[in-house]
């Protein structure tokens, strides 16, 4: 190709080919799972998940099989999707293996997070101080999100931040159900942000597990 086929104004605006625009919509809909945006319980239509990410339905089919595969999604009916129900089991099983890999993240982070993470990390922390002073639960959820992944991942492990999200995505949207324990959440995050401040390994994984510990409690008493 020469160099004055490159240089044509009509090569400016390059569509998205097929696998960046899916991967854009996967992309959004695991936000708005870990965002809180799509609640257990309640349908989201294929056509409003469309409108949200501004694309046709095929990219948006495509990244709900990628979603249901990994059991964060189910189809209730042929246009809408659902967050799948969770049993005791299944919620035991996730946060038993939650506390092994997010409490590795908090260690690994206490070793590497900078200076300029942790006054992230404690900005996010008056958000979500903020937010559940105001009632507002969306917004706690999106900051909830926030903190916990700044703490993962100045972890630096790519790695370990995938896998945290896989079981972010299935078990996020239960946070909605946390609204009564959000005040003493704050505190295990106040503890999380001093322990890594001070590069205590031992007490960041202390107080991530105390965190996780609180909202399991929480839940495994609303499951049937």
């Amino acid at each position: 190709m020469s160099q004055s086929t490159l240089r044509k104004p009509r090569l400016k605006v390059i569509p998205l080919n097929r696998e960046t625009l899916q991967d854009r919509v996967y992309r959004r809909i695991c936000d708005m799972i870990l965002d809180g945006e799509i609640e257990p319980g309640k349908q989201v239509t294929i056509q409003a998940v469309a409108d949200a990410c501004g694309v046709s339905h095929m990219p948006v089919r495509e990244a709900l099989k990628r979603l249901i595969a990994a059991n964060a999604l189910t189809v209730v009916s042929g246009r809408s999707i659902g967050i799948p129900s969770l049993s005791r089991a299944a919620l035991t099983d996730l946060r038993n293996v939650r506390l092994e890999v997010e409490a590795l993240a908090a260690v690994w982070a206490a070793r590497h997070i900078s200076e300029a993470e942790l006054d992230e990390l404690a900005a996010e922390c008056r958000r979500l101080e903020a937010a559940n002073a105001a009632g507002d639960v969306k917004s706690y959820l999106r900051a909830n999100h926030a903190f916990h992944f700044s703490i993962y991942r100045a972890s630096r492990s790519a790695r370990l931040v995938a896998i945290i999200e896989n079981l972010w995505l299935q078990i996020s949207p239960y946070f909605n159900n946390l609204g009564g324990s959000y005040s003493v959440a704050n505190t295990h995050h106040q503890d999380m942000v001093d322990a890594l401040r001070a590069r205590d390994e031992t007490k960041a994984e202390a107080a991530l597990r105390a965190d996780l510990d609180s909202a399991y409690r929480v839940l495994v008493d609303l499951i049937d």
